[in-house]
């Protein structure tokens, strides 16, 4: 009997997985023997009845996470294969994760700098390896819909935390998959469309008047996939003047058959928030309201040539008010800021596969324009602004960019290649053409370990605001000269069931970075490029499953560690808002365990320590930024279709900053509930 049980397992060997030549066991050159697999399954039959939550670390769900296309190449490219370092977030770790935003996310992640304005995502500056907000691209489902005008607003979403299935982070420069401004690199945003027909709801509530409440419908007809979100919430806020009011809308449709597809989305947000000491200390009781539109539609076809052809359109209003009452302002301040930003392109991308791999070639035209009363150029007659009495438009900008772009993949064996070239015009500051050629190289040492190492190139446009804003204490500068960067980086990455982890290192030389700046002394903020900054790092990340050790307690422990510095030494007194006051040391150690039945916790210890300084308001005297340490915990309790959870952020209530004089939160208890119905 014993010898035709083994017979049986050794005829049951697949080296596929969903009959895919690229498939994740396939791509790690290990056989798998279903015998085995049926063996595991029914031993720890017991264990997943009692660890029921354990579903981020299952086989299935890490199979599945190595089998997800990401956005790396021009060409489909599988996680699994690519040779870039890609942090993917799946929709298991956002539930377990003490956050209520994508900004409160990637604060947790290595080589990301998050400074944040207030909870459920109302306003977040977002910086890659030490760059600033403007150099790092947002995609929402692999759509460009990066801010022209500044990247304050470049997270203004039409979508929530719950609304998301994964998030991918490319470290690095992207600029020759995803264009220019993709300068340090980007985070691109995928929703939760699925297979299933489910309706699900969620409700939040917290300290300093906190609410949110949202709901989402995935329904499924045939070949067509359609999913809707909504969601609102508000704060009375944690401090003077940090209240605020949101609201998210999100439709998608998706039709699949055969070789064939479609994608509509379209959605709509709104914030309003007092923006306590956004642009300066000097002047706290400011006040912005936004109106974000967006849309998208993209095609694919054929079933040997892919060809993806792609149109978008997103719309953003902008009111912001150096003083909230005007009751309260002085003599010189005239009329709040009212901007409107109009963004549409197009682009097309053709995949060729043949004998020596896969070619990718296409092009995209994209145009962005503005209209405001303080940046651009002077308008002949005045224009109305929109959903405002009395108040006009008197300068406008337009700028127009263009790109060409090849690239090709290839493998052998355990080698792997992706390399190209983006040809890039702008017409705004009457550039020639710029080139962005950029290699990724990987190769299996063996069926654990992976060698990855790339060398790119960037360049990122100036921002109208960087170009024209002018207020009583920032001055605009119409002559500046893109930001350019060449990066080189290589590191090590391991996989197993236990424990995964890798190491990376990268150099990036920098030309021209832009600043926000001012000496000592001076009132007005001014941009300037900085000329050459070199910036270097290291990044260490391990995750480890101990139960799969026998300690059934802990279910997973994460620990990573990011250093950056760069070689530029300001002058004495200099105060510089963004370039130069990067986050040198970050540690975040994640543990996740259970508690009894089907309640677990998550903990994260996030320590931080900034280089740099900012001018004190009291006495114009630089105070330099201190480390701290903050302490998040969320507790959750899964039943059937419902799952409770209670967190507290900054548990400890450590005083910290991280944007000049803005305190941030300190202790803030929240609850929620959220109930997922499949039909």
């Amino acid at each position: 009997m014993i010898k035709k049980y083994i017979s049986i397992v050794k005829s049951l060997v697949f080296k596929r997985w969903e009959h895919r030549s690229y498939a994740a066991f396939n791509t790690l050159h290990r056989e798998v023997k279903i015998g085995m697999l049926a063996t595991s399954y029914f031993i720890c039959l017991g264990y997943m009845n009692t660890f029921a939550q354990a579903e981020t670390d299952s086989i299935t769900n890490r199979i599945r996470l190595a089998e997800v296309q990401v956005t790396a190449h021009r060409a489909p490219s599988l996680y699994s294969e690519v040779g870039r370092l890609i942090t993917v977030v799946p929709r298991s770790e956002i539930d377990a994760l003490p956050v209520q935003s994508v900004q409160g996310l990637l604060k947790y992640m290595m080589n990301v700098d998050v400074r944040e304005r207030g909870p459920l995502g109302v306003q977040a500056d977002l910086s890659l390896r030490g760059g600033s907000f403007d150099q790092v691209m947002i995609l929402l489902n692999g759509v460009n819909i990066t801010d022209p005008q500044t990247g304050h607003h470049n997270l203004n979403l039409p979508v929530d935390l719950n609304s998301i299935e994964r998030i991918e982070i490319i470290e690095g420069p992207a600029a020759r998959v995803h264009g220019p401004n993709a300068f340090s690199g980007a985070v691109n945003i995928v929703t939760a469309t699925s297979t299933q027909n489910k309706v699900s709801a969620n409700i939040l509530t917290g300290e300093h008047g906190l609410y949110s409440a949202g709901a989402s419908l995935n329904h499924n007809i045939g070949n067509t996939t359609s999913f809707f979100s909504a969601s609102k919430g508000s704060s009375n806020g944690y401090i003077d003047n940090t209240d605020f009011d949101l609201m998210n809308l999100f439709y998608q449709i998706r039709y699949q058959k055969d070789s064939e597809s479609l994608n509509f989305q379209t959605g709509y947000t709104t914030k309003a928030f007092g923006a306590n000491s956004f642009y300066t200390a000097a002047y706290p009781n400011q006040y912005e309201e936004t109106r974000t539109f967006f849309s998208s539609l993209g095609f694919e076809t054929g079933k040997i040539i892919k060809l993806k052809p792609t149109i978008y359109w997103r719309r953003h209003h902008d009111r912001f008010e150096l003083f909230r009452d005007k009751n309260d302002a002085p003599d010189w301040y005239v009329n709040h800021n009212y901007h409107l930003t109009d963004v549409y392109g197009g682009n097309i991308n053709a995949t060729i596969p043949w004998t020596l791999g896969k070619t990718s070639v296409g092009g995209e035209l994209r145009s962005e324009n503005i209209w405001s009363n303080n940046i651009g150029n002077e308008l002949d007659e005045p224009l109305d602004v929109p959903g405002e009495e009395g108040v006009f438009f008197t300068k406008s900008y337009s700028r127009a960019n263009a790109s060409l772009f090849f690239e090709h993949n290839f493998k052998v064996g355990n080698f792997s290649v992706s390399g190209g070239v983006m040809a890039n015009f702008n017409s705004g500051l009457d550039y020639h053409l710029n080139w962005f050629p950029g290699v990724d190289v990987s190769y299996w040492v063996s069926p654990r370990w992976k060698w990855l190492a790339s060398y790119n190139q960037s360049l990122r446009m100036p921002t109208f605001t960087d170009l024209s804003y002018n207020s009583p204490i920032h001055v605009g500068n119409a002559d500046l000269e893109p930001e350019e960067a060449a990066t080189l980086e290589t590191g090590m990455k391991y996989i197993s069931s236990v424990f995964s982890g890798h190491a990376n290192a990268f150099y990036r030389k920098g030309k021209n970075l832009i600043d926000w700046g001012r000496p000592l002394g001076q009132e007005e903020y001014t941009t300037t490029n900085v000329n050459e900054i070199d910036a270097y790092g290291v990044e260490v990340m391990a995750t480890l499953f101990p139960h799969k050790l026998g300690l059934l307690f802990v279910q997973k422990m994460e620990i990573g560690y990011a250093w950056l510095e760069q070689n530029k030494n300001p002058d004495p007194g200099y105060e510089s808002r963004y370039v130069l006051n990067h986050v040198k040391h970050k540690l975040n150690i994640g543990i996740q365990h259970k508690i009894m039945g089907n309640v677990s916790a998550r903990w994260n210890f996030l320590y931080q320590d900034r280089v740099g300084s900012y001018q004190s308001s009291a006495d114009d005297a630089l105070v330099e930024y201190k480390p701290f340490l903050m302490t998040d915990l969320r507790l959750t309790w899964k039943h059937q279709n419902w799952r409770f959870f209670a967190e507290a952020t900054n548990l400890f209530d450590e005083e910290y900053y991280d944007m000049g004089e803005l305190a941030r939160p300190g202790r803030w208890i929240k609850a929620g509930i959220q109930l997922t119905l499949d039909y």
